[in-house]
């Protein structure tokens, strides 16, 4: 599951509240072993997923950087490329 979890600062175009939602549903989902709560425990595991919201949405508005924003699509594709690279010698091997 952490491997969802992306790096969000410092790209262009700007992260948005809904990435930044989607990662910290993630951090909830792997802190709780959980990925879809219970009844009972639907309302806690929803506040979680709020409150880690805010407070990545404050840090990340109060970092920063003298290095020029990455490109997210250019960051992506690099990725690809490394897990096509990764799983290709797992089939070879």
């Amino acid at each position: 599951m952490c491997r969802n979890i992306k790096t969000l600062f410092n790209f262009e175009p700007v992260v948005t509240e809904t990435e930044i939602q989607a990662a910290s549903l993630q951090f909830v989902r792997k802190v709780s072993g959980f990925s879809k709560p219970s009844k009972a425990n639907e309302v806690a595991f929803q506040t979680a997923v709020d409150e880690i919201t805010a407070v990545t949405s404050k840090l990340l508005n109060s970092l920063e950087t003298n290095a020029p924003p990455k490109d997210r699509h250019d960051e992506t594709a690099k990725a690809r490329a490394r897990a096509a690279g990764r799983f290709a010698k797992e089939a070879d091997a």
